[in-house]
């Protein structure tokens, strides 16, 4: 079985499976939890299993800071019998304030940002999850034999049928990072985070990819950050690439910098600026061809065929790779792919 690009950016494979005698890739769900999400949680398994998994039958890996609770336990195994899935509890050096953090400074830098109504800019809890999913994710033990994950978050839904093997297509096509939106992130919560950047890149230029996605997320210069970055809700990515030492020295010595803390500094941004130094370009991937909610925004294919298809239900017209706030024109331009014919209606259409 091939598993081939269609276009310069859009995928096609229609396998017939069997999921009993499958060969899967070594991929998993991650989901971050808390128990108060159970509701959600279930609808989005519901979602993703109807949606894609029913076929492959990779296992759910569901994390949270907390225990969970019984009730929590008790009712996700009656609602999914046959499905397999690991409860996890994340350990607390995951979760909690490294030594070198000055634990004042950061209460008055959450105390600024909830008087300035920064969306989370007060929330201790918030920061912790940043830094778990910047520089601890690929870390628990439990993942150790797999090579792939597909990050998935409470309340999302898939809006269209995936009717190939996402974790094959990014295996057989070289590519070590997917993404469905793009977006910019709040300027006041990430102030420092380049300067950070560029500090550790002069003493480590050698780590830089050749051809790499610079221009999504910098002018040539390296100047300044533009804010572009892939939301990070949804990310199907290489866990071998996070654990290399290229990321993890450079998440380290970010983390040692305290923006995280001291400011806002979150893990869509430090994950999205690495992989734009770090991979080659041709090794992310836009999955144009998926539909995906994530409260507030929609993507959904544009290409009419691609909608029939996978029998989406998302409206097209509301698509947000091309309005304002998305980076969808940066990344097209950076990877130098043409934009459809009707790109410049969305730049007027907001929701």
């Amino acid at each position: 079985m091939l598993w081939v690009q269609s276009s310069n950016n859009s995928n096609s494979a229609s396998p017939t499976i069997n999921p009993l005698d499958y060969k899967r890739e070594k991929a998993c769900f991650m989901v971050l939890t808390k128990n108060e999400q159970l509701n959600p949680l279930i609808a989005t398994i519901k979602n993703y299993e109807e949606h894609f998994n029913k076929n492959y039958r990779y296992p759910w890996y569901i994390f949270n800071d907390q225990p969970f609770d019984s009730q929590f336990v008790d009712v996700l195994s009656k609602e999914f019998p046959a499905t397999e899935y690991h409860l996890l509890t994340i350990p607390k050096s995951y979760w909690s304030y490294p030594d070198w953090i000055d634990l004042n400074k950061a209460d008055e830098t959450r105390r600024e940002m909830d008087r300035q109504n920064v969306i989370y800019g007060e929330s201790e809890s918030y920061r912790h999850m940043c830094r778990y999913w910047a520089g601890y994710f690929f870390r628990h033990t439990e993942l150790k034999n797999f090579d792939w994950f597909w990050r998935v978050e409470p309340g999302t839904n898939l809006l269209c049928d995936i009717n190939y093997d996402i974790f094959k297509y990014m295996n057989y096509n070289g590519k070590k990072y997917g993404f469905v939106i793009s977006i910019h992130e709040i300027p006041n919560t990430i102030e420092t985070l380049w300067e950070s950047v560029k500090k550790y890149i002069s003493i480590n230029s050698q780590t830089l990819s050749p051809n790499n996605l610079q221009n999504f997320i910098t002018d040539k210069k390296a100047d300044y950050y533009n804010l572009c970055h892939f939301w990070s809700n949804f990310e199907i990515g290489s866990l071998n690439f996070f654990r290399s030492e290229t990321y993890v020295n450079f998440f380290e010595f970010l983390d040692k910098e305290g923006g995280i803390y001291y400011e806002r500094w979150g893990d869509a941004p430090i994950h999205s600026i690495a992989l734009s130094l770090f991979l080659n370009k041709t090794e992310i991937h836009f999955f144009d061809d998926i539909g995906y909610y994530h409260e507030p925004f929609t993507h959904c294919p544009l290409d009419k065929a691609v909608w029939k298809k996978n029998k989406c239900s998302c409206n097209r017209r509301v698509d947000f790779t091309f309005q304002d706030f998305s980076c969808g024109v940066e990344y097209y331009d950076a990877q130098e792919i043409i934009k459809p014919a009707s790109w410049k209606f969305f730049r007027q259409y907001q929701l």
